[in-house]
């Protein structure tokens, strides 16, 4: 069966919202708690740490925000986290320590582990992005299907139904993006997997392998 619990995908130490995975199997079951669970742990942050800027936005002092990104709540931004020129946050965030959201980047509903990458032109919707992933430029999650019917997560011996109309990607650690690729709603990716650019993904990836073109996966090869 293919690798797509929780366990598989991240480790919970690399991000400030690990608690909000506690009871859950699969990582799509959190994403309609996001919006809550931002809302309960922001007013306990601490003050000489974070601040509060606007209506349920908290903030690392330690972060960078450029003076022209947009910034909705519930959001929490964590420490030497980098928010760059016109970024357009619309709610529904966590975004990593370390973490870059770059020039003209859109979040909604998301988490983002410590370390994670989304630096250029990315849309990035419903989906969850474990430590260290990185999406090339241009690239983007796509979150509701054609039809607008309820996702399904398919993978090896797997069919899911997750019951939500919106569910983008969930990347797991270290998962590297190409440029201008599309993850299809409900992409499960493994950790250490790379995917070359201009693809068009769906279903689920194995950890650690390399994606091609649709029909093509290779497994890496270790030095």
């Amino acid at each position: 069966m293919a690798a797509i619990t929780i366990t598989d995908l991240y480790d919970l130490q690399e991000t400030i919202a690990g608690e909000l995975f506690r009871g859950a199997t699969y990582p799509w079951e959190v994403l309609p708690r996001i919006h809550d669970f931002i809302l309960e742990l922001g007013p306990k942050l601490p003050a000489d740490v974070y601040e509060q800027r606007g209506e349920d936005v908290w903030v690392a002092k330690s972060a960078r925000i450029a003076p022209t990104a947009c910034l909705n709540g519930p959001l929490i931004v964590d420490e030497e986290a980098e928010i760059r020129h016109c970024a357009f946050v619309r709610g529904n965030a966590v975004v990593g320590k370390n973490a870059v959201v770059g020039n003209s980047t859109e979040l909604k509903n998301v988490i983002l582990f410590n370390r994670v990458q989304v630096p250029h032109y990315n849309y990035v919707g419903d989906s969850i992005l474990g430590y260290r992933a990185h999406m090339g430029a241009g690239s983007i999650t796509s979150n509701v299907k054609s039809d607008k019917t309820p996702v399904v997560v398919r993978g090896e011996g797997v069919a899911i139904e997750t019951g939500f109309k919106k569910m983008g990607a969930m990347l797991g650690d270290r998962v590297e993006v190409g440029c201008n690729s599309v993850l299809n709603p409900g992409t499960v990716v493994g950790r250490d997997t790379n995917i070359y650019p201009t693809s068009c993904v769906r279903g689920v990836l194995p950890a650690g392998s390399i994606y091609k073109h649709r029909g093509e996966i290779a497994e890496k090869q270790l030095d």
